[in-house]
């Protein structure tokens, strides 16, 4: 087995290589002089099993296109398996068509991971279960859900005090399946998107009044969804409210949201690596290395992965 990384999210594979007590291939990602990707492996693929630890977050055409360059590259040089591990993988949003002449943009990364050689695609909490179909090869899909269920028991928050919230129709079962394992009751915020990257919150389904909310996502871009969200919670009685989101893509004016919203706190995972430049004193990281650690060697030695999150 051998472990490989681009330049989107070395941080994390270290921590993954470091909880398989082995090292990251030697791998050189650089770029020419008119900005075309250069992919050199100095280490022997031959025969191996090859897991690409690479997430498609910012920038992130060019981490894309390093992951099929680096695909290509370890099948070019014999190596028996290719395997994608994409922490976050992206395009995830543009996953079916909402108007007339619009790409499914999932389903042709899908392909080009295919064609560049990739035999399993193994990724965490993908936007929608349904990009699972869009690949002819298997998917590990795995959840960062029993990782913060975790993090919030040792927290020891009262059962009768806190409400889990979906931040949107499309979350009820993420929030359920936290709500089931706290025995925790679950509210929904109903919301609609006017156009892309903007969220109105319209209703809430639920009571929240002087409870404490743990809203429930997998993915913060712009933040607007969740700081609209806990606008509208405190608007209506909530103690505190607290975010979680598995992949924090934290574009644009995200940071500053957060710092001036209404929220506690925003957990995320280490999906995404984070600007050092930026910083925010609500937003807290939690690891995910040991579910892909433990989800590789599983993999590896034909184990079963779904035991992990029963």
């Amino acid at each position: 087995m051998v472990l490989a990384t681009g330049n989107s999210n070395p941080k994390l594979a270290e921590a993954v290589a470091e909880y398989l007590s082995t090292d990251l291939a030697d791998v050189v990602v650089s770029r020419f002089s008119d900005g075309e990707s250069r992919i050199q492996i100095k280490t022997n693929m031959r025969g191996m099993d090859v897991y690409i630890i690479q997430s498609m977050c910012y920038p992130v055409n060019e981490n894309l296109m390093d992951l099929l360059i680096m695909a290509d590259a370890m099948k070019r040089a014999s190596a028996r398996r290719v395997m994608a591990v994409t922490p976050y993988y992206g395009y995830a949003r543009q996953d079916k068509k909402l108007q007339s002449r619009e790409p499914i943009t999932a389903k042709l990364v899908a392909d080009l991971l295919e064609r560049a050689g990739v035999r399993r695609l193994v990724a965490m909490d993908l936007h929608a279960d349904s990009i699972q179909g869009f690949f002819n090869r298997p998917v590990d899909h795995l959840t960062s859900l029993p990782t913060i269920v975790n993090c919030l028991k040792k927290r020891r928050y009262k059962q009768e005090n806190t409400v889990i919230v979906s931040p949107d129709v499309g979350g009820v079962v993420r929030a359920r399946m936290v709500a089931d394992r706290l025995g925790c009751s679950i509210a929904i915020i109903s919301k609609r998107r006017p156009r892309p990257n903007v969220a109105e919150a319209s209703e809430l389904i639920g009571e929240v009044e002087g409870m404490r909310c743990i809203m429930i996502d997998d993915i913060v871009d712009t933040a607007g969804t969740l700081t609209k969200g806990a606008e509208m919670l405190k608007s209506n009685g909530a103690k505190e409210v607290i975010a979680y989101c598995t992949h924090g893509v934290l574009s644009g004016p995200a940071y500053d949201r957060i710092e001036k919203s209404t929220l506690k706190e925003l957990i995320i995972t280490d999906t995404i690596p984070q600007p050092k430049d930026k910083n925010c004193s609500k937003i807290k990281i939690i690891s995910v290395a040991d579910v892909f650690g433990e989800a590789i060697m599983r993999n590896f030695e034909q184990r079963s992965i779904s035991e992990l999150f029963v």
